[in-house]
């Protein structure tokens, strides 16, 4: 079973979210790093712009497949993690931690309330399991 902190919030794209202080930390959950497998690749196509809630802010490529990163929250890209360029594989390895994605500067915290938390993310990967 993957693992679902239970200090985050998720969204069915199977991106995860931490806030701190009005700004979202963003990357993708154990459960999609475990789907893509070996990840050789990680951009933020947005950084710096204002970017609606859902819309792509980047690219997750893997072995297997190209991925696009979604917005979970709307607000400005501040900063994507740069350290993902030479190490990609630091997503597959600390999906929670250090390989975070962006961190984007939230204008609408109520959107908060729309995201997923970890028992009902639990269900929408129990879902895609079984697909």
């Amino acid at each position: 079973m993957a693992s679902i902190p239970g200090d985050l919030k998720y969204t069915k794209t199977h991106e995860w979210v931490r806030l701190d202080g009005g700004v979202a930390t963003v990357g993708i959950t154990d459960f999609a790093q475990s789907e893509l497998s070996d990840i050789v690749y990680v951009e933020v196509t947005t950084k710096d712009k204002t970017v609606k809630r859902e819309e792509a802010i980047g690219t997750i490529e893997a072995v297997k497949a190209v991925s696009d990163l979604y917005a979970p929250v709307s607000g400005l890209v501040i900063e994507g993690n740069e350290s993902l360029k030479d190490a990609p594989a630091t997503v597959n390895q600390d999906p929670y931690g250090a390989g975070w994605i962006a961190k984007i500067r939230v204008s609408d915290p109520k959107e908060m309330a729309g995201l997923l938390d970890a028992a009902a993310y639990a269900e929408v990967v129990e879902k895609s399991a079984h697909h």
